[in-house]
C-alpha cells in the first residue's frame, strides 16, 4: 500500500473516531437541554426538539417559594471554592516536603499515598460517617469539606510530588546563595514554575463538590444544607416522581461555573507553561 494512501486511511479512520465521539457526548447533552426547555415535567413526553420550548423550569428554580435551588448553588460554590484554595496549599506544601527534603519515613509516607489510592472512597464511609459524628461536624458543610480536602490529599500530593521532581534542584540552590530561605524558594521557585499541575489540581477539587453525590448525601441531612447533586436529587425521587424536566433545567445550570473555572484555568495553564519554560 502506498505511504500517501495508507495516511489517507489513517487519517479517515481518526475523523470517523472523532465523530463517534462527538456523537456519544453531544446526545445526552442535547437530550438534556431539549428536555430543559419543554414544558410539561415528565420525562416520556419529552422531546429532544420541543415544538413548544420554554423557560418555565429555569424561571421555576430562581424565583418560586418552594425552590432551594439557589441556596444549594450557594452551599455548592462555597465547598468548591473552599476545597479547591485549601487543597492546593495544602498539596503544594505537602509535595514540596516529600520532593525536596529527606526525612524519616518519607520513602513509607510516598507508599502510604500509593496505597490509599488503591481502595475505592466507597469502603470508608461508615469511619467518615462516625468520626463526623464523634467531632459534631456530621450534617454540615465543615464536614463535608474536611472530608474533600482530606480524601483529596493522597492522589494530588503524588501528582504535584511528580511535577516538582521535574523542577531542577540548581534553582533551589541558585535561589539559597542569593539568601533565600524554605519558604522563600517554595513562594518565590516552586510555586510560579508549579502552576499548570496547581491549576489542574485546583480545577478537579472545584469541580468534585458540584458532580459528587454520594458523600454529601452520607453527611448532609437538611435540605438547607445540600449541594447541588444531592438537592437535584429529590427532584426525581418518590416525593417528585415526574420532575425530570426540572431536573434537567439545573443540571445545565451547573456546568457554568464548571465551564468558568476552566476557561479561566486554561489561560492560566498556559501562561504558567511558557513562563515555566522561559525561566527554566
Amino acid at each position: 500500500m502506498r505511504p500517501k494512501v495508507k495516511s489517507r486511511i489513517e487519517v479517515t479512520f481518526i475523523y470517523l473516531f472523532l465523530a463517534i465521539m462527538f456523537i456519544v457526548i453531544a446526545y445526552p447533552l442535547a437530550w438534556t437541554i431539549g428536555m430543559s426547555l419543554n414544558p410539561g415535567t415528565s420525562l416520556y413526553s419529552a422531546s429532544i426538539i420541543p415544538e413548544k420550548w420554554s423557560l418555565t423550569h429555569y424561571k421555576w428554580l430562581f424565583t418560586s417559594e418552594n425552590s432551594n435551588y439557589l441556596l444549594w448553588y450557594k452551599n455548592s460554590v462555597i465547598v468548591a471554592i473552599t476545597n479547591a484554595v485549601v487543597s492546593v496549599i495544602l498539596t503544594s506544601l505537602i509535595a514540596y516536603a516529600f520532593s525536596r527534603y529527606k526525612f524519616v519515613g518519607r520513602k513509607y509516607g510516598l507508599y502510604a499515598f500509593l496505597l490509599l489510592q488503591m481502595f475505592p472512597s466507597l469502603m470508608a464511609m461508615v469511619a467518615i460517617y462516625v468520626m463526623l459524628n464523634m467531632i459534631g461536624l456530621l450534617n454540615t458543610l465543615p464536614g463535608l469539606i474536611l472530608v474533600y480536602i482530606g480524601g483529596q490529599i493522597p492522589f494530588n500530593a503524588w501528582l504535584v510530588k511528580g511535577f516538582f521532581d521535574t523542577i531542577p534542584k540548581s534553582l533551589d540552590e541558585a535561589a539559597r546563595i542569593d539568601g533565600a530561605g524554605h519558604l522563600g524558594v517554595f513562594f518565590r521557585i516552586m510555586l510560579p514554575l508549579a502552576k499548570p499541575i496547581l491549576g489542574v489540581v485546583a480545577l478537579f477539587n472545584f469541580m468534585a463538590p458540584f458532580v459528587d453525590f454520594l458523600l454529601p448525601r452520607i453527611i448532609l441531612r437538611d435540605p438547607e444544607k445540600f449541594t447541588l447533586a444531592v438537592g437535584l436529587f429529590n427532584f426525581i425521587n418518590n416525593e417528585f416522581a415526574n420532575n425530570f424536566t426540572r431536573f434537567a433545567a439545573g443540571s445545565i445550570l451547573i456546568a457554568l461555573p464548571i465551564a468558568i473555572v476552566y476557561l479561566f484555568s486554561q489561560r492560566y495553564l498556559i501562561t504558567g507553561l511558557t513562563a515555566g519554560g522561559t525561566k527554566g
